[in-house]
């Protein structure tokens, strides 16, 4: 039996382990969600989904955290919301990704260049991180899923 640690935080990103001893499937429609104005054909409810078989590919190697800050509002993600991170995938230039620079986590669009790998954030008001050798660095894992709540209470 593996045993996960509990949170870390660090940073603007807090990691938690997932964890699949549960389940709760969730009704699902069967048609696509309009925003628009509702079909009444649009009644009809499929099988249930389950959120983990959903947004977690790679349960052994796929943590959740939670963000803290705002560097990336124009990707959609904010304070207080919830990213799916897969650390088995292989980061390309322009995903987004979980990253460990100097002993702190951050989220940012990565950029692999030659000699360099720069973290690119989705706010204007922030400047983009140049990774050198001299940086202690690593790709930690690739946001695959970001969640956030709409309301509050």
């Amino acid at each position: 039996m593996v045993k996960r640690a509990q949170k870390k935080t660090t940073g603007d990103v807090t990691i938690y382990p997932v964890s699949l001893k549960t389940s709760i499937e969730i009704p699902f429609p069967d048609t696509s969600i309009q925003a628009g104005f509702p079909s009444p054909a649009d009644d009809y409810i499929a099988a249930p989904i389950d959120l983990n078989r959903e947004l977690i590919a790679h349960p052994a190697s796929t943590f959740l955290g939670r963000i803290r800050g705002d560097s990336m509002i124009d990707a959609g993600i904010y304070d207080g919301d919830l990213v799916v991170v897969d650390k088995s995938l292989n980061p390309k230039t322009g995903q987004i990704a979980v990253c460990f620079v100097n002993g702190e986590f951050t989220v940012k669009y990565i950029k692999i260049q030659k000699k360099t790998i720069l973290l690119i954030p989705a706010n204007k008001e922030f400047t983009p991180i140049r990774v050198t050798p001299d940086n202690d660095f690593v790709i930690w894992g690739v946001v695959t899923y970001s969640i956030r709540r709409h309301t509050q209470g």
